[in-house]
C-alpha cells in the first residue's frame, strides 16, 4: 500500500469509528441561583439532603445558599432582589398573599413544632391564668398563629393578653430571664427553655389543633423569577423530591447526616424531636395533598390569620398564589 492508499484509508476508518461510537451527551449546564432559607429542620432539612445526594447538581443546579433569621427578613431580601426563591415557613401565606411572590413548593407541615411555655412560678398555671398577662412571641411567624389559634379555642383574644412582641431569641431570653410569665415561641428554641428554666411547663402545642390549624412551611420565588424560570423550578422540585424521598424511606440514616453534616451543634436527640415536631410525606401523598385541595386549604386557613391580624387588603387567596401544577407535572408519571 502506497502512502496516499494508506491516508485514504486510515481516514475511511476513522470516519467509520466516529459514526458507530455513540454520542456522549453534553453534561448539563448549572444553572445558578440564590435561595435564602431559614436554619431550622422543618424548613432546611431536604435543602441539606439533596446537598448530601448531590440532587442539586445532578439536576442541573448550582445554588447559593443564603440564611436569614426570620421569614419576614426572606421576603424583604427576595423583594429588594437579593435572592431569586426561598423555603420558609407560615410566612408563605403571608406575602403572597400580598402579591409579594409566588409559591410553587410545599415542604413541610408544622404540627407541633409551635409550643406555648408558662412558668407557674409566676402565677401561670392553665391557659385561663394568661388573662391580664404578658405573653413574648415573634409577631407574624408561626408561633403567632399558634398563639391566635390556642386564644380563640379558648375564647379569648389577642386583647385579653398583653401581647409583646419581639424577635424570638429576645422572647425566649425575657421569659427565662423572669420577665414575661409566658412565650409562644417554635423549636428549637424550646431546649433552651427546658435546660435553663426546669420549672417552666409547656402548656400545649399547635399539635392540638392538627390538621385544623396546620401551618405550610414552603418555597416561594419572586414574581419575575417564577414569570421567566418555570423550567428550573421545576429542576428545584425534582432535587427536592429525592432528599425528601431519602427521608421518608431512611429517616435514621437521613437525621444523622443532618445532625452529622448540617446541624452540628445541635444534639441528634434534639434533631429527632425538631422532626417529630412536623409532619412530611412521600411524593405519592404530597401529590395527593395538592391535587385534592388541601395544602390550598392548609394555606389559606393561614392566610385568614394574617387578613385578619395585620390588616392585609383584598388578600390574594391561597389558590391564587399557590401554583401546584409545577410539582404536579414532575411527579405525573
Amino acid at each position: 500500500m502506497d502512502r496516499r492508499e494508506f491516508i485514504v484509508s486510515a481516514s475511511a476508518a476513522a470516519a467509520t469509528a466516529a459514526i458507530a461510537a455513540p454520542a456522549v451527551a453534553a453534561p448539563m449546564a448549572k444553572t445558578k441561583l440564590r435561595i435564602g432559607y431559614l436554619h431550622t429542620v422543618a424548613v432546611d432539612e431536604q435543602i441539606w439532603l439533596a446537598d448530601h445526594l448531590g440532587a442539586w447538581a445532578r439536576n442541573g443546579l448550582d445554588p447559593q445558599f443564603n440564611e436569614y433569621k426570620t421569614g419576614i427578613e426572606l421576603f424583604n431580601a427576595m423583594g429588594a432582589g437579593d435572592i431569586d426563591m426561598l423555603a420558609t415557613g407560615a410566612v408563605v401565606s403571608n406575602f403572597p398573599a400580598r402579591g409579594q411572590g409566588k409559591m410553587f413548593l410545599a415542604n413541610s407541615i408544622e404540627y407541633a413544632t409551635a409550643q406555648l411555655w408558662v412558668r407557674e412560678d409566676m402565677g401561670v398555671r392553665q391557659f385561663a391564668d394568661l388573662r391580664g398577662k404578658r405573653v413574648a412571641t415573634t409577631a407574624g411567624t408561626t408561633a403567632h398563629v399558634f398563639l391566635d389559634n390556642a386564644l380563640r379555642e379558648n375564647k379569648m383574644t389577642a386583647a385579653d393578653i398583653d401581647l409583646a412582641g419581639m424577635p424570638m431569641p429576645q422572647a425566649v431570653d425575657a421569659f427565662i430571664t423572669g420577665n414575661v410569665p409566658a412565650v409562644a415561641l417554635w423549636v428549637p428554641f424550646n431546649i433552651a427553655v427546658r435546660e435553663k428554666v426546669p420549672q417552666a411547663k409547656m402548656l400545649l402545642d399547635a399539635g392540638v389543633f392538627y390538621p385544623s390549624a396546620a401551618v405550610v412551611d414552603g418555597w416561594a420565588a419572586s414574581n419575575t423569577y417564577y414569570a421567566a424560570n418555570k423550567p428550573v423550578l421545576a429542576r428545584v422540585v425534582r432535587a427536592w423530591i429525592e432528599a425528601n424521598d431519602m427521608l421518608m424511606a431512611r429517616t435514621n440514616e437521613a437525621l444523622g447526616i443532618l445532625h452529622d453534616k448540617y446541624y452540628p451543634q445541635v444534639p441528634l436527640r434534639d434533631i429527632k424531636e425538631q422532626f417529630g415536631a412536623m409532619r412530611v410525606f412521600p411524593t405519592a401523598v404530597w401529590r395527593r395533598l395538592y391535587s385534592n385541595g388541601t395544602i390550598v386549604e392548609w394555606l389559606q386557613q393561614v392566610t385568614d390569620f394574617y387578613a385578619r391580624v395585620t390588616k392585609i387588603a383584598n388578600p390574594v387567596p391561597a389558590a391564587q398564589y399557590f401554583d401546584p401544577s409545577i410539582f404536579l407535572s414532575v411527579t405525573k408519571d
